[in-house]
């Protein structure tokens, strides 16, 4: 299950994450030399290194050499904290339409999943509860922008644009499971599926006869050398897997 952003008090989240001036603090207390984006930007490096786990107002603080309680003046909670988190590092985003749409579908897709893959907290954060902040907005915008050469109707945009966003943070989500399984385990991928393969010829020697369709498509697959395996596993069903859903938005363009 994700982490629900979106938990905190919505006026003073929404003044925050919009940058509404206000010179309300969250709480009694002394300024210091300190502004809300260096809490973020402190509390992004760490989520980008040690994930959400390792997130705490703690150490947004010992990193900024304060205490956790210097940064209640600024911030409410962790909660508030991670909802301007989630739309700050969205501004990094900025592919936009182009003449055709599918090339600019394809760029908005490709941007999205490399963003994902240097902060994989971000996919964590639940698309049930939108943050509405300006730079998550941006980013279903440019997709609009994107599809509007293509002329769909309103319900199939809608189905287009959480089709294609789901797609896109699942498929990085199995990208950074492939990254990250060597370490959390220490066993290389090619190690894995050595050590088991050998046992699953051992206890279902028939296995290419009860699966063939299986055992034919592992047998049909090109591998970049350059990539562990399952980095390659995940990389090309992106690639495949967007190309596969275009073709359906372009049968969509076709019938309309």
């Amino acid at each position: 299950m994700g982490v629900f952003a979106a938990q905190g008090d919505p006026r003073r989240t929404m003044a925050l994450l919009w940058r509404v001036p206000t010179d309300e603090p969250v709480r009694p207390g002394p300024r210091q030399s300190l502004t809300v984006n260096a809490i973020v930007d402190a509390a992004i490096a760490i989520a980008d290194t040690a994930g959400m786990a390792g997130l705490s107002m703690r150490a947004v603080g010992e990193r900024l050499g304060r205490t956790a309680m210097a940064l209640y003046t600024y911030v409410a909670d962790k909660s508030e904290l991670l909802d301007l988190m989630y739309d700050h590092v969205h501004g990094e985003l900025v592919a936009d339409a182009q003449p055709n749409w599918r090339d600019g579908v394809t760029a908005w897709a490709e941007e999205l999943f490399e963003f994902y893959l240097r902060h994989p907290w971000a996919a964590q954060v639940s698309m049930a509860r939108p943050v509405l902040g300006p730079h998550e907005l941006n980013l279903v915008e440019r997709l609009l922008r994107a599809l509007e050469p293509a002329g769909l109707r309103g319900p199939v945009v809608r189905g287009v644009v959480s089709g294609l966003t789901y797609f896109v943070q699942g498929a990085a989500a199995f990208m950074n499971d492939a990254r990250h399984a060597a370490r959390e385990t220490g066993q290389s991928d090619e190690d894995w599926w050595y050590a088991r393969s050998a046992e699953l010829t051992t206890v279902a020697p028939d296995f290419a006869d009860r699966y063939p369709l299986l055992t034919r498509l592992e047998s049909d697959k090109e591998f970049d050398e350059s990539l562990p395996y399952m980095e390659n596993e995940a990389r090309q069903s992106f690639t495949t897997g967007l190309r596969t859903m275009l073709d359906g938005v372009a049968a969509q363009v076709k019938a309309a």
